[in-house]
């Protein structure tokens, strides 16, 4: 069964951090990009990050550059997203991609974060 699987949100104030995490199983995770997305109340989901099979490639969005990290480690299937110098406009539920070019995408049920003082 395929599964990814989200964690490590939560309710932080202006200025914390978190790490969310992305387990995967029931595929073949080192074969996969891995993204992840979020979606704020009233708004379409966005982008915020991705990484290579590899890890070699990462990308960022432009708002959240030089404040979130992505990482992943294929020996134990999960992506990791650092979240630092958390805004109140991070606010959004996270969600977990894994996107193959020959084979199917898989998403998360997501995870919420909220920042707020």
């Amino acid at each position: 069964q395929v599964q990814l699987v989200e964690s490590g949100g939560g309710l932080v104030q202006p200025g914390d951090s978190l790490r969310l995490s992305c387990a995967a199983s029931g595929f073949t995770f080192d074969h996969y990009n891995i993204f992840w997305f979020r979606q704020a109340p009233g708004k379409e989901r966005e982008g915020v990050s991705c990484i290579s099979s590899s890890g070699v490639g990462r990308y960022y969005q432009d708002s959240v550059k030089g404040r979130f990290t992505i990482s992943r480690d294929n020996a134990k299937d999960t992506v990791y997203l650092q979240m630092n110098s958390l805004k109140p406009e991070d606010t959004a539920v996270y969600y977990c991609n894994a996107k193959y070019a020959f084979g199917p995408n898989y998403w998360g049920q997501g995870t919420q974060v909220t920042v707020s003082s």
